[in-house]
């Protein structure tokens, strides 16, 4: 597969992705997204565009690191605590639209949700999760905000290939 996001300073890709996060849009991004100056969420599409791969850092309010996703698999979730949704694999001529839906069995949160609208742009239509520092992140279609005052709406910027950053 060839990653459109990948971990690591100044990580970059081969094709450029289109991330619209609530209002917000991030163009000419690798596909990460990087929270209080920590790369935290990757968003990729598989080489046959019919599936998106997620990997993310999941953090509890007190800072404490509870669980990765890895490209959709898990390689650890404490005590099971979340859960992935994705849309099926097809090769139909009628494509799907193509999502996917992590959600907290524990407070029954969607933690974050996420759509395909093409190959090179993906719509993360809400989200609330912590941070490595244990901030609040909520997302919805009007709005990105983090605990302790930073929002961000309606605003666009060109990343030139790098990371969309927030807080």
């Amino acid at each position: 597969m060839k990653p459109i996001g990948a971990f690591g300073k100044g990580a970059q890709q081969e094709s450029s992705m289109e991330l619209n996060i609530g209002s917000n849009i991030f163009r000419n991004t690798n596909g990460v997204l990087a929270l209080q100056g920590r790369e935290q969420i990757v968003l990729e599409m598989n080489p046959d565009h019919t599936q998106l791969l997620l990997t993310m850092d999941f953090y509890d309010g007190e800072s404490r690191h509870i669980a990765h996703l890895r490209r959709n698999s898990w390689a650890f979730n404490d005590k099971n605590r979340f859960q992935l949704s994705t849309s099926p694999v097809t090769q139909s001529l009628f494509k799907d639209p193509v999502w996917l839906r992590l959600t907290d069995k524990e407070t029954g949160d969607v933690v974050l949700e996420v759509n395909a609208v093409d190959k090179e742009r993906v719509q993360v239509l809400r989200g609330k999760f912590h941070t490595h520092k244990g901030k609040l992140v909520e997302i919805t279609s009007h709005y990105c905000r983090m605990t302790g005052g930073s929002k961000k709406f309606c605003e666009v910027a060109d990343v030139r290939g790098g990371v969309a950053a927030f807080g």
